[in-house]
């Protein structure tokens, strides 16, 4: 069982405990799915989590605000127990984050609907030659009557090609680089969008290229104001940055907990390996790194709660410090396993997978690390 006392911290609040205790006797019923066909085991979970009462914290009514502390509590929790089925979660709360945030009456429509796992949300940011660097958006959004026409192509898009709505941003002009982008709420339906390519990835998920060619949008499609879209964008990585730790932190507890079953149940030389001091001290190192990425992570979120209107330091620490960790401590946890380590089916060769694309997606280590940079420097 993984290790729940940060439960008692400062920054956590009866239904915050609460939260995480139902959702704890949710998992141990329901996860790991079988992961054999992506599609319908994330249909699956986002129905499921949805009936459960769980996605109602993806989003925010209008009259309600996130809670970031819910959101990280519920990405680690799942994360721990499949990743597959963090994944299914997250998509619904990134993929609606815009409408959340700055959505119309209208648009939060279909926030009722992610909310109550009724349909799949995406978050379409980036391109094949705009990733991180996001002023270098080229799909073109230009004013046609009553609404848009989108033309370009979106790649790495999660949920890509089982997406009931995505949320795109296109270039619509109104100054250079990124001051230049704008959101739009886009039907999986609308004519002119299909799916150009799935990707395969190390962790499989739904994953796809998207071609617009020509996809016509009213004006009720745009969230918030034109030329806005790259600040939209920002404020929505801001809060569920923090998230992505979440899931790292999710991963690495669980590692952490494999790794301990392992060297108690193992024996060397008539010892269990538990009792060498090398691997206590790969087992301090781990549980340093827990609880370091924990602290961090519940910071960013507590922060946002509290009402800061910007945490972009905060949750740039975050993602990276977590992410980042998680990939050492489960590193080491497989290490600690030998070759069953790399066995395909044994829990920590699955994590080893899962966590790679963190350090990627919503902004890389690299990237992180200039924010956090440029923060100082001011």
């Amino acid at each position: 069982m993984a290790d729940r006392s940060f439960l008692d911290w400062p920054f956590f609040e009866a239904r915050h405990r609460e939260l995480s205790a139902a959702l704890e006797e949710w998992c141990a019923g329901h996860l790991p799915v079988h992961h054999g066909d992506v599609d319908t085991a994330c249909r699956d979970l986002v129905a499921a989590l949805g009936s459960a009462g769980f996605l109602r914290h993806s989003g925010a009514a209008e009259d309600e605000r996130l809670d970031v502390r819910s959101l990280c509590l519920i990405r680690e929790t799942l994360a721990r127990h499949d990743a597959l089925a963090d994944f299914a979660f997250a998509m619904q709360g990134l993929g609606m984050g815009a409408v959340s945030l700055f959505g119309t009456p209208g648009q939060r429509e279909w926030l009722d609907k992610t909310r109550a796992g009724r349909a799949i949300s995406a978050f379409a940011l980036t391109e094949p030659d705009s990733g991180s660097d996001v002023a270098n958006t080229a799909t073109l959004a230009q004013r046609a009557d009553g609404g848009w026409r989108l033309t370009g192509e979106k790649t790495y898009i999660s949920n890509g090609g089982i997406a009931d709505l995505y949320v795109v941003f296109a270039r619509t002009g109104e100054a250079p680089g990124a001051r230049g982008l704008s959101a739009f709420l886009m039907p999986a339906d609308s004519p002119g969008l299909s799916v150009a390519e799935r990707i395969e990835v190390i962790a499989p998920h739904p994953l796809a290229r998207l071609k617009l060619d020509g996809v016509f949008l009213p004006d009720t499609a745009l969230i918030g104001k034109a030329g806005e879209g790259f600040k939209l964008a920002m404020s929505v990585l801001d809060v569920f940055r923090p998230t992505v730790g979440a899931a790292a932190l999710g991963m690495a507890r669980r590692a952490l907990d494999e790794a301990l079953a392992r060297v108690k149940s193992r024996r060397i030389q008539g010892q269990p390996l538990a009792s060498l001091q090398m691997v206590q001290g790969h087992l301090a190192d781990m549980a340093l790194k827990i609880d370091a990425a924990a602290l961090l992570v519940y910071r960013a979120a507590w922060t946002k709660d509290q009402g800061a209107p910007r945490i972009t330091r905060e949750a740039a620490m975050a993602k990276l410090y977590a992410t980042e960790s998680a990939q050492q401590v489960i590193d080491a946890a497989l290490q600690l396993h030998g070759g069953d380590g790399v066995r395909k089916g044994c829990p920590v060769e699955s994590l080893y997978r899962d966590i790679r694309a963190l350090r990627i997606y919503e902004g890389a280590s690299d990237v992180q690390r200039v924010v956090i940079a440029r923060s100082v420097l001011e």
